[in-house]
């Protein structure tokens, strides 16, 4: 099956997109990739290659492996265009997160949300990730007027996590860790018709993460054709379940 990831020019998350592709890859899909004007090289988020803090909380090495796998894959170096997609030419979506500030061009874009909505009205698989939930909220469906995500049930990036990330990092990285004055959650809840029995914020974790062969620490959302997850730690869980509602 083909598989649409859109990405901004720069700062998505290691983990979230590496891990998707590597195992979308590894079971057979096709992934292309799509940035705001096509033929762009994106990178990502240069501080979870390294490190945000003394060389902590970036990604784990695996997913940076992937990721160095990934920046010499052909699909990853000759991206599309959002504006020049066709919703019916993929099988499959799948919205990647990220915090720093060049995120603000994808999680922005209405051009891109357009595209998502037409998408989404096709009833195939997607998947949405941390702060990649947010372009499903902030997308409007054509037909009701509301956000696609209105009667869904879902999860994102938890209001503890990123406020406790931020507090933790603020007196050296600054505003890095908040992506816009409103947390994630918020935005996501104020799209939900129910949010509190729609909204899912999963079992309390920080620092513990799935991996490829324990998902014990991992939490997602299946709603119908709608998958969601919360943060990096959930990438393994996350893309598993999305190759299972590929099937």
């Amino acid at each position: 099956m083909r598989i649409l990831i859109p990405l901004p020019d720069t700062d998505f998350d290691v983990t979230e997109v590496s891990v998707p592709w590597r195992m979308l890859v590894d079971a057979g899909h096709q992934v292309t990739f799509a940035t705001e004007r096509g033929g762009v090289v994106p990178r990502a988020d240069p501080l979870l290659l390294s490190g945000v803090l003394f060389g902590q909380l970036g990604a784990e090495d695996e997913p940076k492996e992937f990721y160095r796998q990934l920046t010499e894959s052909a699909e990853f170096r000759e991206t599309v265009s959002w504006s020049e997609l066709e919703a019916a030419d993929f099988d499959g979506l799948l919205l990647a997160g990220g915090h720093a500030p060049g995120m603000r061009q994808y999680l922005g874009s209405e051009v891109l949300q357009r595209q998502v909505g037409r998408f989404w009205s096709t009833g195939r698989p997607v998947g949405a990730i941390c702060h990649g939930v947010l372009v499903l909220a902030r997308t409007v469906d054509a037909a009701t007027g509301r956000s696609v995500l209105a009667d869904r049930r879902t999860t994102c990036l938890p209001k503890y996590m990123e406020r406790s990330a931020y507090y933790l990092t603020a007196w050296r990285r600054g505003r890095y860790y908040r992506t816009y004055p409103a947390y994630v959650e918020d935005e996501v809840r104020g799209a939900l018709t129910r949010p509190n029995s729609q909204f899912e914020r999963g079992p309390a974790e920080m620092l513990r993460r799935g991996t490829a062969t324990d998902d014990t620490h991992a939490f997602t959302v299946i709603d119908g054709n709608y998958l969601s997850a919360r943060w990096p730690g959930d990438a393994y869980l996350f893309a598993r379940q999305y190759i299972d509602l590929l099937g």
